[in-house]
């Protein structure tokens, strides 16, 4: 590999502009996909195959008018007044002009409905009354008609008096006969009457159990509104004919334009994520301090403005065919909006650092009177191989991500993944071709004058003290544990509208709506019930007002009312309000509960709704996250005992990087959630970390942290392999690669975070994270925790099994053979062999 690199490092410096050429093609074609085959990007996120997936995909079958997106638009008066009349029939108007929007499949007139529960309420005050009087009458009637019963008994037992004497005294009994028959006909009309009154009790009774079981579903479903008690604030709900997923932006920006087109007097508008929170800036003013920070450092350690904006240019170039490239899929595969944002992040951050190594090494030679087409080759053979190596290490730990078995964490690996490829092709060949067109210019002025001057003159080294060794360890230690512990209290979700920017229309609508309706407002449940077979209207009802009073006596559910039965009487649906937001405790433990209510009179509960959608991706992520580690903590042993030949070396290095990985999620829980430094970070809201953050640290900060453990780990096996002590050996590796280990890490952590300050709260948690887990990977760990326990450890950290030692293969990462064979000068400041570490 270092051989071939060399050759295309000659050949990239002699053909410089056949090369730049070839990638302003590759550009051309990337820009030219982009254009044809972008499509949409989405905000949302789902799993196949979760609770909340069921229930939809059920509702798409029986009741398609509740399977898609919804959203809610906000109204409300800016001085807290109730709306006035014309404010009404404007909001009115708006409602009935937007049947006609993009994917919208019906929009809710919030006056319409609050006057069609009002008229519900008063039916059943009107029933009630005219029930009342109906009961009334009929005990009236039945008064009478016991009376007339009374009468006839009377009438009947002195007609069977008068017969009897007849009889006795022989005497004749027609005209009791004729009597008997008059009796008869008015017992038989006072019977048909009985019945008929009998009729009418059986039918006010059946429309008295109905109207109380309205009444009881009116009752259950008091809290659940559209206009605020105090009239100020009214809720427009959008319902849309296609799933969430498949929601456009622009049929989201349409609502938001139809609504906002009419401006109305005294009023704001405001919408909720669903509807509102679209695509993130890709690049804004903190991405761009960020790279100013990285080139300020590049400038530092470089000592040139052309040799410090070369990697800011190659890695820019990098992520523009990276990020645009993968985008022009976008149109065949469903991609969630920050994926091409974590593309820019390591396409930037890996480009610039993987640039500056080969850039570095190059100009070191250069200073020591190298040729420079031979000094290009070589560092590309030496520099550029290690480069390839690390990236290989990043790309793989980022493809893992498709093990995991979710859609959207896949693809969010396999688009990071080509932008780091992307970055590793373009480190190796175009910065050769650039390192060639500037030739000596890379160095300044003064430098160029120094060339052929310097000499590699090795200072002594001396061995770090036992005692400091192990202060180091424990103070290393003990840190890194104290920062995980808020880790332990990490709760996962997704982010609603109370961590949305202050003063954006998401933001408004949920305090809005929670200030006027309750918190749960912004989190209804949709909560399906799979009703028995054979159901009429009327048992139906009672099913509904059954599982109505179940939902109700739940902890935490402030109202529930049912809204659609399936034509075949097998589906029911019910809104139900929780106390809390959707993000909240209390939202999550009630989900739960419904889920594990046992089925009553045969019928089960499902639950869907956003709050529902989020726990369900939340909880997947949080069972795939102990495979994932595994898998990654398993490659990271094996790479590293293929590169160090030690088993020791891998093992420290595998649980430094699970230190660093915890204390990072402890610090992300300490700002997010607990608030910590929140307010000098922008954040005004905290809640549950965000639920995929966990798993895409593991990836991404694995990848880097094996890059860090290369630079220094085989500076030091380097040095022990040509007669150092083992001691000695661990502090000329780390002289060796400390300063390109901290301009990278330094370069690293400005690029991601640059990303904090971004709009979207998703992408801030995401550059906070890599950020400081870059930090505290490569400052405390790779830098004083790991050279402390290899000090300890002594010769003992590159024992290998012999048998072991025969079957690995040579990998020379640092393309020390190349050097050989090519009788490179040494490099000034570099360990005592003319080797490179080079990664990150």
């Amino acid at each position: 590999m270092a051989e071939l690199l060399y050759k295309l490092g000659v050949f990239a410096a002699r053909r410089v502009w056949v090369v730049i050429t070839a990638w302003v093609v590759v550009l051309a074609l990337a820009v030219g996909g982009f254009l044809i085959g972008f499509k949409t990007l989405t905000s949302s996120f789902d799993i196949p195959g979760t609770a909340s997936g069921a229930v939809t995909d059920e509702l798409a079958a029986k009741l398609p008018d509740f399977s898609g997106a919804s959203g809610t638009v906000v109204f409300t008066t800016r001085d807290g007044s109730a709306l006035t009349a014309t404010q009404r029939e404007q909001i009115s108007a708006l409602v009935a002009d937007g049947d006609d929007l993009p994917d919208v499949a019906t929009i809710n007139d919030p006056f319409a409905s609050e006057a069609q529960r009002a008229d519900q309420q008063k039916q059943l005050a009107d029933g009630a009354a005219k029930i009342t009087a109906g009961r009334a009458q009929l005990d009236a009637g039945q008064k009478q008609l016991d009376a007339g019963s009374a009468q006839l008994a009377a009438a009947q037992s002195q007609l069977d008096q008068a017969r009897a004497q007849a009889t006795t005294a022989g005497a004749p009994t027609d005209q009791l006969d004729a009597q008997q028959q008059q009796l008869d006909a008015q017992k038989a009309q006072l019977a048909a009457q009985q019945t008929k009154l009998d009729a009418g009790r059986t039918t006010l009774e059946q429309q008295s159990t109905k109207a109380d079981l309205g009444a009881k579903l009116l009752a259950l479903s008091d809290g659940i509104s559209v206009v605020s008690k105090d009239g100020s604030t009214a809720l427009v709900n959008v319902a849309f004919t296609v799933p969430r997923l498949e929601l456009s932006e622009s049929s989201k920006q349409a609502v938001i334009d139809h609504f906002e087109s009419k401006k109305i007097d005294g009023a704001d508008v405001s919408f909720s994520t669903d509807i509102s929170q679209g695509v993130p800036q890709i690049f804004g003013v903190g991405e761009a301090a960020g790279l100013v920070f990285a080139a300020v450092v590049l400038l530092v350690m470089l000592g040139g403005l052309i040799a410090a904006s070369l990697p800011i240019v190659t890695a820019l170039v990098g992520v523009a065919i990276g990020v645009v490239g993968s985008l022009a899929f976008s149109g065949i595969v469903q991609m969630a909006s920050v994926t091409p944002v974590l593309g820019v992040m390591l396409g930037l951050a890996v480009g610039i650092d993987y640039s500056l190594f080969i850039v570095n090494r190059h100009r070191k030679q250069l200073l020591q009177g190298a040729e420079v087409r031979e000094s290009i080759g070589l560092s590309n053979g030496t520099a550029g191989n290690a480069v390839v190596f690390a990236g290989s290490t990043v790309i793989v730990a980022l493809l893992a991500l498709n093990v995991t078995g979710v859609p959207f964490l896949g693809l969010m690996g396999t688009v990071g993944a080509v932008c780091v490829a992307v970055a590793v092709l373009i480190a190796i060949s175009l910065t050769p071709a650039l390192l060639g067109l500037f030739g000596t210019k890379i160095l300044n002025k003064r430098a160029r004058g120094r060339i052929g001057h310097e000499r590699h003159q090795p200072k002594p080294v001396r061995p770090m003290s036992t005692v400091r060794s192990i202060v180091t360890v424990l103070v290393s230690v003990v840190a890194l544990l104290i920062v995980a512990i808020p880790a332990l209290s990490m709760r996962v979700g997704l982010p609603d509208g109370s961590t949305e920017p202050a003063g954006s229309a998401s933001y408004r609508a949920f305090t809005t709506t929670e200030k006027a309706f309750g918190a749960g407002a912004n989190g209804p449940l949709l909560v399906t019930a799979a009703l028995p077979a054979g159901l009429d209207d009327d048992q139906v009802l009672e099913k509904q007002v059954l599982v109505a009073q179940k939902i109700a006596d739940q902890r935490d559910v402030v109202a529930v009312a049912p809204i659609a039965v399936s034509d075949d009487n097998r589906l029911a649906a019910f809104q139900v309000v929780p106390k809390e937001g959707p993000n909240s405790v209390s939202t999550d433990r009630l989900v739960r509960d419904l889920r594990s209510l046992p089925a009553v009179g045969g019928i089960t509960l499902g639950v869907a709704g956003q709050a529902a959608i989020n726990i369900d991706i939340s909880e997947s992520l949080a069972n795939v996250l102990p495979l994932y580690l595994v898998v990654v903590v398993g490659l990271s042993l094996l790479i590293m005992i293929l590169v160090f030949r030690s088993l020791l070396v891998p093992l420290i290095a595998t649980g430094g990087f699970i230190l660093s990985l915890f204390a990072t999620y402890g610090a992300i829980v300490a700002v997010f959630q607990w608030g910590w430094f929140a307010d000098a970070l922008g954040i005004h809201g905290t809640g549950p970390i965000l639920s995929f953050l966990p798993v895409i640290l593991i990836g991404i900060l694995f990848g880097l942290a094996m890059d860090y453990q290369l630079f220094l780990a085989s500076g030091m096996r380097e040095a022990y392999v040509h007669g150092a002590s083992a001691r000695v050996a661990v502090m000329q590796g780390l002289r060796a690669g400390r300063s390109v280990v901290t301009a990278a890490g330094l370069i690293m952590v400005s690029v991601f975070g640059g990303f904090i300050f971004s709009e979207s709260t998703m992408i801030r948690s995401i550059g906070f994270g890599l950020a400081i887990g870059v930090l505290l990977d490569a400052f405390v760990v790779r830098m004083l925790l790991m050279p402390a326990l290899m000090h300890l450890l002594g010769r003992s950290a590159w024992w290998l099994p012999r048998w072991l030692d025969r079957i690995l293969p040579n990998v020379d990462v640092e393309g020390a053979a190349l050097e050989r064979r090519h009788h490179s000068v040494p490099v000034v400041g570099e360990a005592e062999h003319p080797d490179v570490r080079v990664g990150v």
